[in-house]
């Protein structure tokens, strides 16, 4: 039985005191190592997270993932799993203090793995440093379809969806939820992303998408907030004077909830549908905006708690819930992910973990049960782009207070393979 929530004050309470003690226990460029002890480690992994501000949840959500992956992992019978040894570092959603950890991790503490990231400006600096040292980075968060192609080196590997993916599904989606619609006229989209790279290429798959599949539309506007924008009111006020009908989103985390809580109190979510086909639908967002979280509203996200409705997806919730307290973001899936992802290519490889292009060779051909995978598919990598294969599924906010303190999540599904997505674009080239 999962236990109830705590009070929400003495969890804020506990998880500012453990933040404090952290940070005045440890360095600043590293918090903690779990797993195995240096002596007996077979592999060192330095995991790059945010452990604070805006997308501090995430990061604090990951290490209960990466927790629970070593768990799942000593629980395996699979022979020749290896003894991973994971340091965490709070990059502090700066790029400068990500490559001085990352750095750190590989010169000092001679970490062959590199894992995590959230913001995709961080991540490029990060596989820079990856790439020139011949260190795997396995990215768990970050989404930018740019790290697979122009920025791709052979052990860069993405154990989520990118952009380009989730943008071509949010396309598809379209192209099915507005059929009636775009029969008859172009539908009127705005746009309303983060000023910085991640934004921009949602922004360019996005269109690239709708321009393959012949999608009927026009664009009435794009706006470009800048990181942590506290005020969005300028925005709402020029979205609801462009009336479109649709409004794509791709802000997140803490940034989504302030949009959302200010839109709340203005006419946007009457005069536009709303979408958001990245990480609109973290499941932080509904727990933080409660009863306010509007419904109608189009998202999606890279692990939903109530879908799939799988013993593995049920598992991870529940013991999650169970640590922590409260239920998990999606960063706590990517994590989870990216660890036994790092343990079972290395496995695959032969049991010989300093061969690293043995590991490589794995992890190209690596397929990998996830919490996120419904039944009868599995994640695999693609061996040309090193980016995962899963499925994406879009809903539509719904009353649902089985996950409490969210009053709303996500149903009327609508789900999408790659097998669909990835036809898009390989019918034009």
């Amino acid at each position: 039985m999962i236990p109830a929530r705590p009070n929400r004050s003495r969890v804020i309470s506990l998880g500012i005191l453990w933040l404090i003690t952290i940070t005045f226990a440890m360095p600043s460029w590293a918090q903690e190592s779990l797993g195995a002890s240096k002596d007996t480690a077979d592999i060192v992994v330095g995991c790059l997270y945010p452990m604070s501000g805006r997308a501090g949840v995430l990061g604090r959500d990951s290490v209960v993932g990466i927790r629970l992956a070593l768990e799942y992992i000593e629980q395996q019978e699979t022979s020749k799993l290896p003894r991973l040894r994971v340091l965490l570092g709070d990059t502090k959603s700066k790029r400068s203090t990500a490559v001085a950890i990352a750095k750190r991790f590989i010169e000092e503490d001679q970490a062959t793995f590199l894992c995590g990231v959230v913001n995709s400006s961080v991540a490029i600096q990060v596989t820079e440093i990856a790439a020139s040292s011949n260190t795997f980075f396995i990215g768990t968060d970050h989404a930018s379809s740019r790290l697979t192609d122009e920025f791709f080196h052979d052990r860069y590997f993405r154990v989520t969806n990118d952009t380009r993916q989730s943008m071509t599904a949010g396309a598809l989606f379209i192209r099915d939820y507005f059929g009636e619609q775009l029969r008859k006229k172009p539908l009127r989209i705005s746009y309303l992303g983060p000023d910085y790279e991640y934004g921009y290429q949602v922004w360019a798959d996005f269109r690239e998408a709708l321009n393959r599949l012949g999608v009927n539309y026009e664009i009435v506007g794009a706006l470009w907030p800048r990181l942590s924008e506290p005020d969005y009111s300028h925005y709402i006020n020029e979205l609801i004077r462009q009336k479109p009908d649709l409004v794509v989103n791709s802000l997140w985390g803490g940034d989504f909830v302030a949009f959302v809580t200010q839109a709340t109190d203005t006419r946007l979510f009457e005069v536009s549908r709303f979408a958001n086909f990245e990480k609109g639908g973290d499941y932080e967002i509904f727990a933080h905006l409660g009863d306010r979280m509007p419904l109608g509203l189009l998202l999606a996200s890279r692990h939903h708690n109530n879908w799939p409705e799988t013993d593995f997806n049920r598992w991870f919730v529940e013991e999650f819930k169970r640590q922590a307290g409260y239920y998990p973001s999606s960063g706590a899936q990517g994590a989870f992910t990216g660890i036994l992802a790092i343990a079972e290519a290395a496995r695959q490889a032969g049991g010989d973990y300093s061969d690293l292009q043995g590991i490589e060779r794995a992890f190209e051909q690596l397929s990998l049960m996830t919490p996120e995978d419904p039944q009868g598919f599995q994640s695999s990598m693609d061996p040309l782009t090193h980016q995962i294969r899963q499925v994406m599924a879009i809903g539509e906010t719904v009353n649902d207070p089985r996950y409490p303190p969210a009053k709303v999540m996500l149903g009327n599904w609508r789900v999408y393979y790659p097998s669909d997505y990835e036809k898009v674009h390989s019918e034009v080239e």
